[in-house]
């Protein structure tokens, strides 16, 4: 007897689950404005130093009779590749003999000099972006990566904070205020008045993006039957993958970097209005010593789901009795030294550490620099967000055929291989790194697929939420680090891809000294994984294929970083899978 009972006396997966799932499902079609906005409102126009003259372009072009691009070389020498003009120097001197095409001159002997007088940008691909307003390129350009560091600094602050808040608090009182700062604060950032502002309001943003995933996936689950979170985890983890096309977009209708940032942010004050009619998680008000709101809850959600027999036979008897393991397991004290405190465990921490930071990285520095591939900014984003669909269910067979082990070691290997092949396929052959660029996003996002799965399957119960905290902050250092790997293109262009893909190479070795969890069952405590001698080596596997038991989360929701006792007690439940915490 335990609490998902207690759901099925009120109506199981009923009329008020649907739209529960529903309402706090929809903001995750912004989650992905949040993480990936960064590509569009600091996307990086076409640029040159503005000329050394007092005369506009146009005018100079209708004296000499050539038009502007030809003339701009009077003044902006080519770059080394000599296929562009240079986005950082100018000549000192306008070189009027340019014009005469029968003229031959190496320009790298003339004098030339910084951009003195500011960038002009091209405004055909973006109309305006933090970039053009504030001058984030060429020395400064290491700022722009910078932008999304910070905000992803404020996401694992704000799991931290929230965590902690919600454990105290409750999860509906802390989702309601992080909706309301993410739409306030949000909003604000389309008025920064300088880029300091900005980044303080991106990562005040982004500690309010924690507290909404964080608070909206155990409020949902928590109100969820076991026998139906297949359906539920696996349905919802599209929306982050909808989000990512609705970005596109958005972006290319606006074009604006403050209008952009305001659009995707003012939804939130719908869903801080709507918010209010949640019910608070029933577990966490018993856990709390609040059972008659619980109990009210209960009566509520019977109500909804036209269920009036439950309302009488529901007492604060029958809650204590069905939920006397949860309130019990609740007074254990377990704390992150447990992680690494027995052999076993300990490898285990240190091998899904590096899984789950390389996943976090290569993935993010895939996803923040689509401007590389040469091809339209918003028709890669669209392409990025769609790949993700047929990479979720390719997770879903390998798990259920190949096994937990083998699949995370493939995806891992497999993004790295392609991340390395894509360094020497010409800039030229677009459609080739293009094609390369989504299959390594594709096999990150099934490795996202497969750890979620995994973590939850090799830590034992009673840590299990301490163990998916810790994991989690990983992988969120991991998107922090990732913008700012893509700097080291200036020390030499293929650089960054090495960093990712080896990164990913490294994870894999970590993953094939993780024991195979397919078919067995979950562990309660430290003991049961410390006397489980089972395992061999990274390439076998069980053959018998079987149905995952639970559904699959997006990239997004690595953000979550439960602490212990926050947890989402489904958890518990014997018969559920590692993933019924998503």
């Amino acid at each position: 007897m335990g609490f998902t009972d207690l759901l099925d006396q009120v109506g199981g997966f009923g009329r008020y689950q649907w739209i529960h799932v529903i309402l706090i499902s929809l903001p995750g079609l912004m989650t992905a404005s949040q993480n990936l906005l960064n590509n569009f409102v600091s996307g990086i126009p076409v640029h040159h130093c503005k000329p050394a003259t007092n005369q506009s372009l146009h005018d100079l072009g209708r004296t000499y009779q050539v038009d502007e691009q030809q003339l701009l070389k009077v003044f902006i020498p080519p770059d080394p590749s000599g296929n562009r003009l240079d986005r950082c120097r100018r000549y000192v001197e306008p070189q009027w003999h340019m014009l005469n095409l029968n003229i031959s001159l190496n320009a790298s002997e003339l004098q030339t000099e910084g951009c003195v007088d500011g960038w002009s940008f091209d405004q055909s691909e973006f109309s305006a972006t933090t970039v053009s307003e504030w001058d984030l390129v060429c020395s400064l350009r290491p700022l722009k990566q910078m932008i999304q560091t910070i905000y992803m600094g404020g996401v694992l602050t704000g799991a931290i904070v929230f965590g902690g808040l919600s454990d105290r608090f409750g999860r509906k009182s802390v989702l309601i205020w992080s909706y309301l700062q993410l739409a306030v604060l949000g909003c604000s950032s389309a008025l920064s008045p300088s880029y300091t502002a900005y980044c303080i309001f991106r990562f005040l943003s982004g500690m309010a993006m924690s507290g909404i995933i964080l608070n909206g996936v155990s409020l949902k689950v928590e109100w969820i039957p076991t026998k139906t979170r297949t359906v539920v985890g696996t349905l919802t983890s599209f929306f982050f993958t909808f989000g990512q096309m609705i970005l596109a977009g958005l972006a290319y209708w606006l074009r604006d970097w403050r209008k952009l940032q305001l659009v995707v942010c003012a939804p939130q004050f719908l869903f801080f209005t709507y918010s209010w009619w949640y019910v608070e998680s029933a577990r966490w008000l018993v856990l709390n010593r609040r059972s008659e709101e619980a109990l009210k809850g209960l009566h509520r959600v019977a109500r909804i789901n036209r269920r009036p027999e439950a309302i009488n036979k529901l007492t604060l008897e029958v809650l204590h009795s069905h939920m006397r393991k949860e309130i019990e397991s609740s007074r254990s004290s377990f704390t992150a030294f447990d992680l690494v405190k027995t052999r076993r465990i300990r490898r285990i921490s240190i091998c899904l550490t590096a899984v789950w930071f390389s996943t976090s990285f290569a993935y993010y520095g895939l996803a923040m620099d689509l401007q590389k591939f040469g091809v339209s900014i918003y028709l890669m984003q669209i392409i990025f967000g769609a790949v993700d669909i047929p990479a979720k269910f390719l997770a879903l067979g390998m798990l259920s055929y190949l096994g937990r082990r083998v699949s995370q070691v493939s995806c891992l290997f497999l993004s790295a291989v392609i991340i390395f092949a894509n360094i020497f396929v010409p800039t030229d052959m677009q459609s080739l790194r293009t094609t390369l660029a989504c299959l390594g996003k594709a096999f990150t996002s099934a490795s996202f697929t497969t750890v979620y799965l995994y973590t939850g399957e090799l830590y034992p119960t009673v840590i299990r939420q301490t163990g998916m905290g810790f994991v989690s902050t990983m992988a969120r250092i991991g998107s922090m680090a990732a913008p700012a790997v893509l700097i080291l293109d200036e020390v030499f262009p293929a650089l960054p891809s090495m960093v990712y893909g080896g990164a990913a190479v490294l994870a894999s070795g970590f993953a094939c000294f993780l024991p195979e969890t397919l078919n067995k069952p979950l562990p309660d405590t430290i003991e049961d994984v410390e006397e489980n001698r089972t395992g061999g080596s990274c390439g076998s596997h069980l053959k018998e294929g079987v149905a995952l038991k639970e559904g699959v989360s997006s990239p997004d929701d690595c953000s979550v970083v439960t602490k212990e006792g926050v947890a989402l007690k489904g958890l518990n439940e014997k018969e559920g899978s590692g993933l019924n915490a998503l």
